[in-house]
């Protein structure tokens, strides 16, 4: 039972070869309906300040389809960075779109944050509410984006699951 156990949590079964991997960063990635991602990179830079650091497009689209599909646009907040790409509807990642993630900013004005995201053409979602003081801040707003994407507005952390911020 314990070796089911540590296969479970990442260990290498006894017999298979050890190998090792490091990991140099991770990138979320915001799967976003075609052709909707050059709207929703916008709506990033608008509502949160997001910088665009590159972008790569689909060169192989359809004579009738005015718009190159975006294959990955990266942006940053914060010193974090993240992709937004389309995904067309006969992709096996369409059945992820806009489904599944919750993005978390940090900011001192929680209040001025949401009413920056709302203005940009997302929808608040309830009022502002106190935070546990833990993984999410002190004052904390909820947006939904544009694109099914909801988005945490958090005062900054001061402590997480014990560990000084």
């Amino acid at each position: 039972m314990a070796d089911v156990q540590e296969v479970q949590n990442g260990a290498a079964p006894e017999k298979a070869p050890a190998t090792v991997a490091s990991f140099t960063g991770m990138k979320p990635q915001l799967l976003v309906e075609a052709p909707k991602a050059t709207d929703a990179v916008q709506f990033y830079k608008t509502a949160f300040g997001a910088v665009e650091i590159g972008r790569s497009v689909e060169t192989k689209r359809k004579a009738e389809q005015e718009l190159p599909l975006i294959s990955c646009a990266q942006l940053e907040i914060a010193g974090s960075t993240f992709l937004v790409s389309d995904v067309s509807g006969d992709s096996a990642a369409a059945q992820t779109v806009g489904t599944g993630c919750v993005l978390c900013l940090e900011t001192e004005d929680v209040e001025a944050a949401v009413a920056k995201a709302v203005s940009a053409g997302a929808v608040a979602e309830g009022e502002l509410a106190e935070g546990n003081g833990a993984c999410c801040g002190e004052r904390v707003g909820k947006v939904k984006d544009p694109y099914g994407f909801t988005w945490l507005i958090c005062s900054p952390v001061k402590k997480c699951a014990g560990v000084e911020a």
